[in-house]
Order: C-alpha cells, then structure tokens, then sequence
C-alpha cells in the first residue's frame, strides 16, 4: 500500500504530490523497480510450487506411470492449470533479469548479460518441461494404442529439465551471478547474499550428482542442498519489495530531481 501527500503553497499556486511507502519513504522509480523485481521473485514461488507439488502430481511419479493408457482419474484440468501457472513463472524469471539488469549492468555488464541469458536457459527448460506433460493429455485422449513407456518416455522429458534448469542453471543464475552481483554493489545486505554464494554451488553440485547417478533426484541430500538457494530467492523478494535497493554507488544518478506539478 502506499498513501500520497499533497503540500500546496498558496503565494505559487502549485502543488507537490510525493506518493511514499508504508514506511514513509518516496517511492522514486528506483523504488518502484525493486519493489517490481520483489513482487517478480514472489510471483515464481507463487506459480512454480503449485504447479510441480499439487498440479502435475497426478501424472508425476511411479504411482501414476499408467495414466497415459486411461489409467486413472483425468487430469485434465490440473495439468493444464500448472501449465499455465508454469507459463506465468517464466515471465516472472525472465521479469526479473529484465527489470534489474538496467541496474545490474552499471556493475558489471557481462554478468548481468549472463543473469539474463541464465534466465532465459532456466526458462526454456521449463517450457519444454510443461510441453512434454501437455503432450502427456494429448496421447491419453488422441492416441490409440499409447502405452505406459511412451507416456513414461514424457514424464522422463519433464523430469531431465526440472533438473537442468530450475535443478542447476538457477545455481548458476540466482545463485553465483545474481549473488555476486548483489554483494559487490552492496544494493542488498552483503550477509544475505552469501544465502546465494552459498546455494548456488550446493544447487549445482547436488544438481551435477543426480545427473551422474550418485544421489536420487529429490533425495534428502538433494533436498538439504536447495534450502540456502531457496531462502536466498525468497529474502530477496521480500527485501526489494519492503526496503528497495541499499544506497549505493551503482544507483548514484539514477533519481530524477523532484518537480512540482502546477494545479
């Protein structure tokens, strides 16, 4: 919420309209752009835990192998709604390099490249992910004949990019990139940046041991491993959203001068 004060001098006959948080700082643009990429970081927990626990879970998993052959209650509806809510993640990943890297570049341009070719790559594996479990409905409806190793063949498709995507490039993107980004421009707390410097290497190596074989996919090891990155994204969110960017060098000049606005 936000509230707005209006100061009018009567000699001048102007006015000066100044919107201001809850905490009774302006909100400047650059306010508004952390508040926006918070609300950004939000939405993707927002859409992607719905969709991977509650939504896809009646074609996920040994306990459903049989649903592309009728097996089952249809899933249509659910499936398709963590479609959809997949689709809004995307935008929200990618929102959020966008809307940071005007002033992540001023820090480094390379690596916020990097943070939104990051985001780009996590979200292509995510849209293949979703293709894959949509194709799942089509077969179950369309196709005569479909049997339960085409339909595991699907599921397998949304699990690989489940792990090379929201399972390891995000410790790449969120996690080392983004952290460093944040610490070295000290626009966040440095000591909640290192949730990321920390998660984004465990993400990556427990990522790197699934997909060698050496830990299950969603093992306790894999699990334990996720929560600084978890914590890091989330704190993140909340902290844009509620204080905005830290003073710093990165943002000098980016505030346009007050102005009166004539009545």
């Amino acid at each position: 919420m936000r509230r707005v004060s209006v100061s009018a001098s009567a000699g001048q006959g102007r006015r000066r309209v100044a919107t201001h948080d809850l905490g009774g700082d302006p909100v400047t643009p650059l306010r508004r752009t952390a508040s926006i990429a918070g609300w950004l970081f939000i939405a993707t927990f927002v859409t992607s835990i719905p969709a991977q626990l509650i939504f896809y879970a009646p074609v996920l998993g040994d306990a459903n192998a049989n649903y592309v052959t009728g097996a089952g209650a249809d899933a249509h509806a659910s499936v398709a709604m963590g479609a959809l809510l997949e689709v809004l993640l995307i935008i929200a990943n990618i929102g959020t390099a966008i809307v940071l890297f005007p002033i992540l570049k001023r820090q480094n341009e390379t690596l916020s490249l990097g943070y939104v070719a990051a985001r780009i790559i996590e979200s292509t594996f995510i849209a293949i992910g979703l293709l894959s479990l949509l194709a799942i409905l089509t077969v179950r409806e369309d196709v005569v004949g479909a049997n339960v190793a085409f339909g595991r063949s699907l599921v397998a498709i949304h699990d690989w990019t489940f792990l090379l995507g929201p399972g390891w490039v995000v410790g790449v993107g969120n996690g080392l990139i983004l952290g460093y980004l944040m610490y070295s421009s000290g626009l966040v707390p440095r000591g909640m940046t290192w949730l990321g410097l920390v998660g984004g290497p465990l993400i990556i190596i427990s990522g790197t041991a699934v997909l060698f074989d050496v830990i299950e996919p969603a093992s306790t090891a894999q699990v334990v491993a996720t929560i600084p990155e978890f914590f890091w994204e989330l704190s993140l969110g909340f902290y844009l959203i509620i204080k905005g960017f830290k003073p710093s060098p990165v943002t000098a000049g980016l505030e346009p001068p007050a102005t009166a606005a004539p009545m």
